[in-house]
């Protein structure tokens, strides 16, 4: 882990489930998205799970609340929204809240 988490910065959970007939394209839009947020700055980390049952969680790690507010206003990302509930998720939800505490531990032997 090469983060550096901390109180005071924003966390997004997305959960959500593709369509069967979502676009494959829709791997190249997240990478896509995904460039963006980092050049708008303050993206911390981004990472993405696939559970056997089908639901995906992503969890984004914004420095603080303005680039998060950044990001949540930003017109691609916001047309990419639109797509998403047209043809591409069946069912998402999302939670944004801020880190009140960060530990980190690495083992080293």
């Amino acid at each position: 882990m090469t983060e550096q988490f901390a109180p005071g910065q924003i966390v997004t959970v997305f959960r959500s489930r593709l369509r069967d007939d979502t676009d494959p394209a829709y791997e190249a839009l997240d990478e896509s998205l995904r460039e963006r947020a980092r050049g708008l700055g303050g993206l911390v980390d981004v990472k993405s799970f696939a559970a056997d049952d089908g639901e995906r969680v992503t969890l984004v790690t914004f420095a603080d609340r303005a680039t998060h507010e950044r990001w949540a206003r930003d017109d691609v990302h916001r047309d990419a929204q639109r797509r998403g509930r047209s043809s591409i998720y069946s069912a998402f939800s999302i939670q944004v809240a801020e880190c009140t505490n960060a530990q980190d531990f690495t083992r080293r032997d």
